[in-house]
């Protein structure tokens, strides 16, 4: 995926603390959900409907690239598929468990398909083992970040 344009992520930046003045002054980390424009655009469309208030992320991808876990608080901008800025998100709870003890409470939380946890698992499962971001791909017992967030802010 590409990245945001950094003008439109100011403007979108300034509208949002324009809107929820609460927000930090600093422009916080944008990212996308899922590996694929479609991905993104179909995981943020659950987010902003209110279906969507969980997300899940391997650990070894984090330790892979060098990014820094999220942390409750932390405020992130969304992009969707076009890397164009569309929500703000705060995160607002984190737990790393072992892929096989993901909860039915999370994988439905998350939004997707039937919301059951065996859909979760198949899903997420294909995921990793397809868009990894490090080279160890997916095991059942890989150590996995469950992340719950509230939506802030949605772009008009």
């Amino acid at each position: 995926m590409t990245e945001p344009d950094p003008a439109a992520l100011t403007r979108f930046w300034q509208a949002a603390r324009a809107a929820v003045p609460a927000l930090p002054s600093a422009v916080p980390a944008a990212w996308a959900f899922g590996a694929t424009p479609e991905h993104a655009d179909s995981l943020l469309a659950l987010v902003i409907e209110g279906r969507k208030t969980a997300t899940a992320s391997s650990v070894w991808d984090y330790e892979s690239t060098g990014d820094a876990l999220p942390v409750v608080g932390e405020h992130s901008v969304i992009l969707d598929g076009g890397a164009r800025p569309r929500a703000v998100l705060r995160t607002t709870a984190v737990e790393v468990v072992p892929f096989d003890a993901v909860t039915a409470e999370h994988a439905h939380a998350e939004g997707e398909g039937d919301r059951t946890l065996q859909y979760w698992r198949a899903v997420h499962e294909r995921f990793w083992r397809e868009h990894s971001e490090g080279p160890r791909g997916f095991a059942p017992d890989m150590p996995v970040l469950c992340e719950r967030f509230e939506l802030l802010y949605v772009a008009p």
